[in-house]
C-alpha cells in the first residue's frame, strides 16, 4: 500500500510481521460491497494523559500533602475531556470532504462519526475493507481493513483509533484451575472436576492448609482476624463476566461447612448491559469468588456483584464494565457502536476484584490503542478512589493457559513454543493491583511462608504497552540487577511494567460448586483473596474518617510499607520453554512484594492522612 505524503499509516500486523497478517480465528470472505454503509468513528486523543500518574501519585504516594484526597468524578471529567484544538483538527478534516450535517460529535466531545459507504471510506482512510468470518463463532462477520489505514499527519496526532478498521480482537476468559477430591465420583461439568459427597466433607479437617485451603487456612495465613466496624459505608465488588454464574445453593453448602453466619445471603446484583447470574453456565469461577469473599469478610460487609453480559467479539468485555462505572468511556469507539446502554448507571464500590483476561499484552495495533485507552480509565477511575485487583494469570511467562508464545516473526503460538514472553491484560496495567499465585509447602504450617505455587505456573513478567512506573523503579531494578535470568535480548522487556505487585494462595482452595466440594484455584482465587484483605482495610479507614484507599501501588511499593508482607523466595513461573523468572528476596515477577500480612497492611494504611 503507497503511503500519501503527511500520513501516517496505522496497521493490524505486529512490529516485524507481513502487513497482511489477520488475527488467530479470523479469515477473509470477500471485498466489502462498495455502496455498503458503515459509521466511522474517531476517538479523539484525551487531554492530559500523560500526567495521569503525577495525578495519581498526588493522591496516591504516602508522602504526598494530598494523599486520599480523591477528585471528582466531574473533575475527572473536565480534565481529561479532548482539547478544542483536537475536536477542531478532526472536524475541519473531516469538513473537506463531507457536509457538516454528516459529522457527528458526541455529547462528550470525545468521538466524532460519519457516516459513509465503504467506497468513501476506502478513498479517506486509504484503505481497503474486506467482510471477514470468525471461525470460533458461527455465522460472526465483520467488516475491516487488516492491512491497515492512514491519516494525514496532522490528524493523526488527535486519534486514539479509528473504527471499523483493525480491531478484531475477542475476550478469552482466564479461567481457574480445578482438581478432584475425590475421583470415584463424577462431576459433570466443563474442567472435568469431582464432587466429593458432603458427608466427606469432615476428612478434610485432618487434613493441613498444603492439601486443603479453607478459610481459617487463609486467616492463619495473612492474621487475618476481622469484623466489619463500618456497616453499609464501605463498599467492595466482584466482576463476572458472560455465563460466568453461581447457584445459591452452593453458597449455602460451602457456607453450613464453613461460615454459618453467612447462610442463605447472595451478593448484590448489579447487572451490566443484562448480567444474568441465574442463567445456566459455568459455575467455577463465580463460586470461586463469591465464597471466597462473602467467606472471607462476613455477614457485616456486603459484597457487589458486577454480572456483565458476553457482548459480541468485537467488544472487550472490560469496555462493559468500564463504560457502567464512567459514562464518558461510552462515546469510546469502539464501545460506542456495540449498543451500549449502561453509561455510568452503575454504582461504584471502593474495591472491585477481576479474575479474568481479555488481551495479550503485546503492541500490536489491533491491540495496543484498545487496551492503552482501557488502561487509562482504570487510572482515572483509580483518581476517584477505586482499587482494582486482577489476577496475574496461570501461564508463568507465557499468555493464559494456552501458554502462547511470541515468535521472531511477531505471532502468537500456543502450546508453550520456544518464543518471548508475553504478560496478561488487564494485569499489566499500571492502575491495577495484581495477584499471583502462592502455595503451602508440602508438610508446612501457615506459621510459614508460602512458596510460589507449582501446580501451575503463577503468572508474572513485564509489560510491552506500558513502560515501567516510577513508584516500582527501585524495587524491579534490584531484581533485574541481582536476580533476574540472563535471556537473550527481546525475550522480554526490562522497561516495562512489571507485575505482579503482591501474590496470595491459589491452590487447592475447598470450594462448593455443582452440588458438591472441590479443589479449585489459579491466580482466579487469589485475586479475590487479595480484593477482601483490601476491603478490609478500608473498613478500618473509614471507621477512622478517612477515606478508602483508592490507588495502592505506590503505598505498596514504599518504605511504610516494608514489613506488611511475608516475603516469597521459593518457586519460579516456567513458560515458553524457559524456567521464567526465579522468586527472590524483595519484589519478584512471580509473587510480587509477597504476600500479605492483613493487621500490619491496616495499620500502615491506618497512619496515612
Amino acid at each position: 500500500m503507497p503511503l500519501s505524503p503527511g500520513r501516517v499509516f496505522h496497521f493490524l500486523a505486529l512490529v516485524g510481521a507481513a502487513v497482511s497478517a489477520l488475527p488467530s480465528g479470523w479469515s477473509i470472505q470477500r471485498r466489502a460491497e462498495p455502496e455498503a454503509l458503515i459509521p466511522l468513528r474517531f476517538s479523539l486523543v484525551q487531554s492530559n494523559l500523560n500526567k495521569l500518574e503525577t495525578y495519581l501519585l498526588d493522591v496516591a504516594n504516602p508522602l504526598s500533602p494530598n494523599y486520599g484526597r480523591h477528585w471528582s468524578p466531574a473533575q475527572v471529567k473536565e480534565t481529561f475531556r479532548p482539547s478544542d484544538e483536537t475536536i477542531d483538527t478532526v472536524h475541519s478534516w473531516l469538513k473537506e470532504e463531507y457536509a457538516e450535517e454528516k459529522i457527528k460529535l458526541s455529547p462528550n466531545r470525545d468521538l466524532i462519526q460519519v457516516n459513509v459507504s465503504v467506497a468513501e471510506a476506502e478513498r479517506l482512510l486509504e484503505a481497503e475493507y474486506y467482510v471477514y468470518s470468525n471461525g470460533e463463532v458461527e455465522g460472526e462477520l465483520r467488516v475491516g481493513c487488516h492491512g491497515g489505514y492512514t491519516l494525514p499527519e496532522r490528524v493523526s496526532k488527535h486519534v486514539d483509533f479509528v473504527w471499523p478498521t483493525v480491531h478484531f480482537a475477542g475476550p478469552q476468559k482466564h479461567s481457574r484451575r480445578s482438581a478432584t477430591l475425590n475421583p470415584s465420583v463424577a462431576f459433570g461439568r466443563e474442567g472435568g472436576a469431582s464432587k466429593i459427597p458432603i458427608e466427606n466433607l469432615a476428612s478434610l479437617a485432618e487434613s493441613g492448609c498444603d492439601t486443603a485451603v479453607t478459610l481459617d487456612c487463609l486467616r492463619a495465613l495473612y492474621n487475618f482476624d476481622f469484623t466489619p466496624v463500618s456497616g453499609g459505608v464501605n463498599t467492595v465488588g466482584v466482576a463476572e463476566f458472560g455465563a460466568e454464574v453461581y447457584r445459591p445453593s452452593d453458597l449455602n453448602l460451602f457456607f453450613q461447612s464453613f461460615r454459618t453466619d453467612q447462610l442463605n445471603n447472595t451478593p448484590t446484583l448489579i447487572s451490566v448491559e443484562g448480567g444474568n447470574p441465574n442463567v445456566s453456565g459455568d459455575l467455577g469461577e463465580a463460586s470461586l469468588d463469591i465464597e471466597l469473599m462473602m467467606g472471607l469478610l462476613g455477614p457485616g460487609q456486603n459484597l457487589s456483584l458486577y454480572q456483565v453480559a458476553q457482548p459480541s467479539s468485537s467488544l472487550d468485555p472490560t469496555d462493559e464494565l468500564l463504560a457502567a462505572l464512567d459514562g464518558s468511556y461510552c462515546a469510546v469507539s469502539p464501545v460506542s457502536g456495540e449498543g451500549i446502554t449502561d453509561c455510568g448507571n452503575k454504582p461504584r464500590t471502593n474495591v472491585i476484584s477481576i479474575s479474568y483476561h481479555f488481551n495479550p499484552d503485546i503492541i500490536d495495533p489491533s491491540i495496543s490503542p484498545v487496551v492503552q485507552r482501557q488502561c487509562a480509565e482504570f487510572g482515572k477511575l483509580a483518581l476517584t478512589g477505586l482499587t482494582f485487583v486482577a489476577s496475574s494469570g496461570d501461564g508463568g511467562v507465557a499468555y493464559s493457559q494456552s501458554h502462547l508464545c511470541l515468535q521472531g516473526n511477531g505471532t502468537l503460538v500456543s502450546g508453550n513454543p520456544k518464543g518471548a514472553f508475553v504478560a496478561q491484560l488487564p494485569a499489566s496495567c499500571p492502575f491495577v493491583t495484581a495477584v499471583g499465585a502462592t502455595s503451602v509447602e508440602t508438610g508446612a504450617t501457615t506459621d510459614q511462608v508460602e512458596r510460589s505455587t507449582t501446580d501451575f505456573p503463577s503468572g508474572g513478567g513485564f509489560s510491552n504497552n506500558f513502560p515501567r512506573p516510577t513508584w516500582q523503579d527501585a524495587a524491579v531494578q534490584n531484581y533485574i540487577d541481582n536476580f533476574a535470568p540472563q535471556y537473550a535480548p527481546g525475550t522480554f522487556n526490562k522497561s516495562g511494567r512489571a507485575y505482579p505487585d503482591v501474590a496470595a494462595n491459589g491452590w487447592p482452595l475447598v470450594i462448593a460448586e455443582g452440588g458438591g466440594f472441590v479443589h479449585s484455584g489459579g491466580t482466579s482465587a487469589s485475586a479475590p483473596i487479595f480484593a477482601s484483605i483490601v476491603a478490609a482495610v478500608n473498613d478500618a479507614r473509614i471507621a477512622a474518617g478517612k477515606s478508602p484507599v483508592g490507588f495502592i501501588n505506590p503505598a505498596l511499593y514504599s518504605d511504610a510499607f516494608a514489613g506488611a508482607f511475608n516475603d516469597v523466595v521459593v518457586g519460579s513461573n516456567p513458560g515458553c520453554q524457559t524456567n521464567g523468572f526465579p522468586a527472590a528476596p524483595g519484589w519478584d515477577p512471580v509473587s510480587g512484594l509477597g504476600t500479605p500480612n492483613f493487621a500490619k497492611l491496616r495499620d500502615a494504611f491506618l497512619a496515612l492522612p
